[in-house]
Formats: C-alpha cells, structure tokens, sequence
C-alpha cells in the first residue's frame, strides 16, 4: 500500500445500473441519489432519496467502480 492510499479514503458511493420493475430498461444512477430519479421510457421510480442512500426500487444489474 503506497502512502497516498492511507492519506486518501476510498468513496463510499458509487453509480449503479439498475433494470426498470415495469419495462426492464436499464439505467444508471448515482448511489446517493439526493432526489426522485424516476425510469426515461415509462417514468416509473427507480429510486427514493433517503437523506443518506437511495432508496433502489429496481433490480441492480451491475455496480460501476
């Protein structure tokens, strides 16, 4: 481990792809969504903010680091 790894912390958030409940269209979002993101093909909601993490309505396909 180099000394800048100990200096600097590793993000706790991160991006998401995540399948739409209804449509299954997959879309990514933020993992600490601050508002309601909802789904671009039937507008259905994909996630709730919760003043820390989202809420993920969706199945998550994939996390993205």
């Amino acid at each position: 481990m180099s000394e800048w790894e100990k200096v600097i912390p590793k993000p706790r958030s991160y991006f998401l792809r995540v399948r739409c409940p209804d449509c299954g269209n997959e879309q990514v979002i933020f993992s600490h969504a601050a508002s309601i993101v909802k789904c671009n093909i039937c507008n259905a909601v994909l996630a709730e903010p919760t003043g820390g993490k989202a809420r993920i309505k969706g199945e998550i396909a994939e996390i993205l680091e």
